[in-house]
């Protein structure tokens, strides 16, 4: 069994660097090569694919040496198991689903829009706050504040930046 190490290393090698590189010769050197072009996104798609369903499945003994193995699979030109792997199993599952699929994903858009209009508005509301407290106790004429009183007003504007209220509609739809 290979040690964790050694197989991130090469996975990191074989299975993200090299058709990285390939495809980047692809794209650069070959451009009018539709074959390849498509191999490589067919590559591309399925590691995609992969990694998405990673969290379910990288509990199992070996899974980086099993990983690792099925990305050279896909790549190596004698297999081609890009090839094989998107025209048996990915092309027709996704095919069946795609329309659900795009309005979901566009429905995850536009919340995602939402959410985070919504949170870049509170983090400008909560820094301007802070700033203009931290501002104002600069410039007052106040002799200088001891130090509990300026670290209770910091732990005050602190408490005050992190408390984030959802909106409840936005609650709902995520």
């Amino acid at each position: 069994m290979l040690g964790e190490f050694f197989s991130r290393v090469l996975l990191l090698l074989f299975g993200y660097a090299m058709p990285a590189f390939e495809c980047f010769k692809t794209v650069e050197a070959r451009p009018n090569d539709a074959h390849m072009l498509r191999f490589w996104c067919q590559y591309w798609i399925i590691v995609a694919m992969v990694i998405a369903v990673e969290s379910f499945i990288s509990w199992m003994p070996m899974y980086g040496e099993i990983k690792l193995a099925f990305f050279v699979y896909l790549w190596y030109p004698k297999t081609k198991g890009s090839d094989i792997v998107y025209d048996t199993f990915l092309r027709p599952m996704v095919m069946q689903y795609e329309p659900n699929i795009e309005q979901r994903l566009l429905h995850l858009r536009a919340r995602s829009g939402q959410l985070l209009t919504f949170y870049i508005q509170n983090f400008a509301d909560k820094g301007t706050a802070f700033f203009m407290d931290v501002l104002r106790y600069v410039v007052s004429d106040e002799p200088a504040a001891s130090v509990s009183e300026s670290e209770i007003m910091y732990q005050q504007s602190l408490h005050h930046s992190r408390s984030v209220v959802i909106p409840t509609t936005v609650k709902q739809n995520c």
